[in-house]
């Protein structure tokens, strides 16, 4: 199940990601914290005169969640504004007018990348246009900069942030507590914030500009859940864990006196002010020998309802209980729907709610139980009795309270039904973020770790009738991405961490599911061949033996099989596919660099070539590969049967290396990669590695990727993620790499993104990006049309290679008929050519459903066709249009574009007919 966060965890080399981020300039004593920064990131804008930017229009492909939520915000004080967290996707608002969430945090950029992990939220009851933000993903040295409290003054349209002179973890066990930071509802310039590391409890009293540790606050918890881990993601102090106001002891505009505080300390877990947080003590009778996950105080009666946990979670606890505090009898009761000590409790307790419109209802769901499913319980008597979401009927039987429907994310069943007891989809799992809307007792939502559900009749519960639970997570975008595949004419295939990948044949629809057969977790490398892109290749971490760490697809990633895999394997690796299909080589973790010509079911070791290279495939000539290794490049001639290492020495040893082939360009490469204390940069060859070229305006290359060439132009166009002239950003070059233009902005920064870019192989301009917690993130130039149609056609017809093949001109002399036809080949190797053919309808009717004929004169073969479907025999082909674009308005055109084989140089096809009538 997602949730795992393995890749998140420890994330790919990246300590050149955060090399000059927030530098820890305040001294661990500071108490106050001035210094604040814009969110627009002004000091790049500082840099842009030397380079030039041109506008575009970002979306993103749509999955629907893919990660972990573990805090969901509603303002207690204006309906409809809620807000929702992730672990390292940054933090969203909800649009009630869309029923869609609205990402607040993308213009976070690349040295502060730390900050998309989101550890806790607060909105402000007093003044709902505030909302404030503790952001850092890791406290261990995979993050080097220190969190920041961000706070907005409109709703998170823009921001400003204080750095602290600590770490926080927004990635890290604990992450779904909460919430640690909260407003003053009485005196709303008053900001709590319960920090991790033994850091203890702050305050800001000036709506969150400047912020003092509150020394008089006596404990910063001493819990530590292994002080072993060699990874130091569990070797950290938990910390403080919550902070709660009794709105009800102050009055507007005066402190709040009552102020309630949990603290991962075993024996002392809740501490109390009555003062406004001038004195703090252990609240006598807290429960011992659990952590105090989540705390929320019912502000009618009174109650405190404290959930706890033997562990921070989310992955685990397997023991706790629920009590409620009166605080005007100053009683403690344990109210706990299965109690600790009873031998049916396996699990802890997570998200806790109270229903503001009845307060006597409180709803707490188990924080995990991964077999057969989390349960949630409610109770409409503060807690003297409850209910369930689900019981066992004639065992394996399950009787449930809901129905449950993921049409609008079919991925959520994960490929299948479950066995009983456990359902697909899950109720949930991970369920630390719960909450009832406070102004509507039937609309709840709660979080998974995968998903966001909820409710708009939640209240059938309580007359026993069915109530429905449905996905609520629309424009949350939450997948780590690791590399994308974009073959010419075909779907958008992408693999990622936790949910594995997808292929998308629609940008604006969510798939069906995600891979399967294999089916992993995370997914690492994939790739296809240029010349017959149906087949694809990907690769993944297995999660038991019986399941191949190879998957196959041979017809364009709809579907796939499991390869055969050398001995040794023990990770995905990288992956490449020859050009034209013949081979596939892999370099897999565990084991040497091998190479299958039998797709997979077979595997030989390759030789001259170190273990851990990451390999990729030239474009053009189907016996070419290349590896990259410790700063060597190699590259194989006979199919990746053996390498040879290149003399040159230039290349980066160390850093996150990225490298890709050019298509249509034999033998033309480029690489980059590197850190900030070395080599890093971008370099390029022509010669399959024989010589390489610095590219000299790149400071810092990270991913780089190509697309369809610029009308006019007959090489791709080059995207990259990288520092150009001083600028960091996202850039394309439409003149290899001669001149560049910023694509992104300050606001659409996204962190981290050097994992993987591509360019559209058919639009030109079109780019995708994988983000590090955004999902994959598309963009277009402002001033045309892309972004919106469900399929992409074939850029306008670029100018012929150096070694064009006769064909019509581009402009043909317009003569009487119904139709005219555009046949330009734009690219030739050795054995194949690429072509494109328009059709204009010149006739005065419009065209309903068309057929496009030709014969081939020279022996040619069609091997792979996009935006339509073909059939060949003998030399005469005939091409159907698809449903979208079966449509020929008078004066308009259609596009299809086709990789061939042919004994020599393609010659120009002749007897051109739409639906059987001749064309010009």
């Amino acid at each position: 199940m997602p949730g795992s966060r393995t890749s998140h965890e420890r994330p790919w080399k990246r300590s050149h990601a955060a090399g000059a981020a927030v530098a820890g300039t305040a001294a661990a004593a500071a108490l106050a914290l001035t210094a604040s920064l814009t969110a627009s990131v002004t000091a790049v804008q500082a840099h842009t005169a030397s380079t030039a930017e041109a506008p575009y229009n970002w979306d993103n492909v749509q999955i629907a969640g893919g990660g972990f939520v573990p805090g969901i915000v509603f303002n207690e004080t204006e309906p409809d504004l809620a807000y929702a967290r992730t672990d390292i996707g940054g933090a969203y608002r909800w649009d009630p007018a869309t029923e869609r969430w609205q990402p607040m945090l993308d213009w976070i950029g690349w040295d502060d990348w730390g900050w998309t992990g989101i550890v806790s939220l607060a909105t402000d009851p007093v003044d709902p246009d505030r909302v404030y933000v503790a952001a850092g993903t890791y406290t261990n040295d995979w993050d080097p900069g220190n969190g920041a409290i961000l706070r907005s003054e409109d709703r998170g349209q823009t921001w400003e942030a204080t750095e602290l002179p600590f770490k926080l973890g927004g990635n890290m066990p604990g992450r779904g507590l909460g919430e640690r930071l909260m407003v003053d509802p009485n005196d709303n310039s008053v900001v709590y914030f319960g920090a991790r590391g033994g850091h203890g409890l702050w305050r800001s009293t000036d709506h969150g500009a400047t912020w003092a540790e509150v020394e008089e606050f006596p404990n910063p918890g001493d819990y530590v859940e292994d002080p072993d881990d060699e990874w130091g993601m569990h070797d950290d102090i938990t910390g403080v864990t919550w902070v709660e106001f009794d709105p009800r002891t102050g009055s507007e505009g005066s402190l709040t006196q009552d102020v309630y505080v949990g603290v991962a300390d075993l024996e002392n877990t809740v501490y109390r002010s009555r003062d406004g947080g001038q004195s703090w003590e252990p609240v006598p009778g807290a429960p011992t020998g659990h952590l105090p996950a989540h705390g929320v105080l019912d502000h009618e009666g009174g109650q405190l309802y404290v959930a706890t946990t033997s562990t921070p979670g989310p992955y685990d606890g397997d023991s706790g209980d629920v009590w409620r505090y009166d605080t005007a009898e100053e009683e403690w009761n344990r109210i706990s729907p299965v109690p600790s000590d009873s031998e049916d409790n396996y699990f802890g307790y997570g998200g806790l709610t109270v229903d503001r419109q009845n307060p006597d209802t409180l709803m707490v769901a188990t924080q995990i139980s991964w077999w057969p499913d989390i349960q949630i319980f409610r109770s409409t008597d503060r807690g003297q009795t409850w209910t369930q979401a689900w019981e066992y009927g004639s065992y394996p039987e399950r009787v449930k309270r809901y129905e449950m429907d993921i049409s609008t994310a079919p991925w959520l069943d994960f490929g299948g039904s479950g066995e009983p007891p456990e359902t697909r989809p899950k109720l949930g799992w991970m369920t630390q973020a719960m909450a009832i809307d406070p102004f509507d007792s039937d609309r709840f939502m709660y979080g998974t770790g995968a998903t966001i559900y909820g409710s708009d009749n939640l209240t059938n519960w309580d007359s026993d009738t069915t109530f429905d639970i449905d996905v609520k997570v629309h424009g949350l975008e939450e997948t780590s991405i690791h590399d994308l595949a974009v073959p010419p004419g075909g779907p958008l295939v992408s693999v990622m961490a936790d949910i594995g990948g997808f292929t998308h044949h629609d940008l604006d629809e969510v798939p069906d599911r995600m891979h399967q057969q294999p089916y992993w977790g995370n997914g690492t490398s994939v790739d296809f061949a240029e010349l017959a892109p149906s087949l694809l290749a990907r690769t993944g971490d297995a999660e038991d033996d019986a399941t191949s760490h190879i998957g196959i697809s041979d017809d364009g990633g709809d579907s796939w099989w499991q390869g055969q895999e050398p001995g040794g394997v023990t990770g995905g690796g990288t992956v490449a596919v020859a050009a034209d299909g013949s081979a596939v080589v892999w370099s897999p973790e565990g084991t040497g660099v091998h190479v299958s010509t039998t797709r997979g079911s077979s595997w030989t070791a390759s030789t001259g070539v170190p273990e851990g290279a990451r390999v990729e495939a030239d474009r053009a000539d189907p016996d070419v590969f290349y590896a990259v290794a410790d700063g060597v490049f190699h590259t194989s001639t006979d199919g990746g049967a053996t390498f040879t290492a290149s003399a040159f020495d230039g290349l980066p040893a160390e850093g996150n290396i990225r490298f890709g082939a050019v298509p249509g360009h034999p033998g033309d490469v480029w690489v980059a990669g590197g850190e900030a204390d070395g080599a890093y940069g971008m370099w390029r060859t022509t010669d399959a590695g024989d010589s390489f070229e610095r590219i000299d305006a790149v400071d810092e290359g990270d991913a780089v990727g190509f697309g369809a060439p610029a009308p006019g132009e007959d090489y791709p166009a080059v995207y990259t993620s990288s520092r150009i002239d001083g600028v960091r950003g996202i850039f394309r070059s439409d003149d290899a790499g001669a001149t560049w233009v910023r694509i992104n902005d300050d606001q659409h920064q996204w962190g981290w993104t050097g994992s993987v870019i591509a360019g559209d192989p058919d639009v030109h301009g079109r780019v995708y990006v994988g983000t590090n917690g955004r999902g994959i993130v598309y963009g277009d130039p402002a001033e045309g049309n892309g972004g919106t149609d469900p399929e992409p056609t074939p850029s306008p017809s670029p100018t012929a290679d150096p070694d064009p093949s006769p064909s019509p001109s581009q402009e043909p002399t317009t003569a009487p008929g119904a139709c005219e036809v555009d046949y330009d080949v734009s690219a030739t190797w050795p054995g194949g050519f690429r072509a494109d053919v328009a059709v204009t309808n010149t006739g005065s009717e419009t065209v309903e459903g068309w057929e496009l004929a030709w014969d081939f004169t020279a022996g040619e073969e069609v091997t792979s066709l996009w935006n339509g479907s073909h059939t060949q025999a003998g030399s005469a082909v005939t091409v159907t249009g698809s449903d979208w674009n079966g449509r020929i308005d008078p004066g308009e055109a259609v596009s299809v574009g086709f990789n061939g084989s042919a004994d020599g140089e393609p010659a120009a096809p002749e007897g051109f007919t739409l639906n059987g009538r001749a064309c010009d």
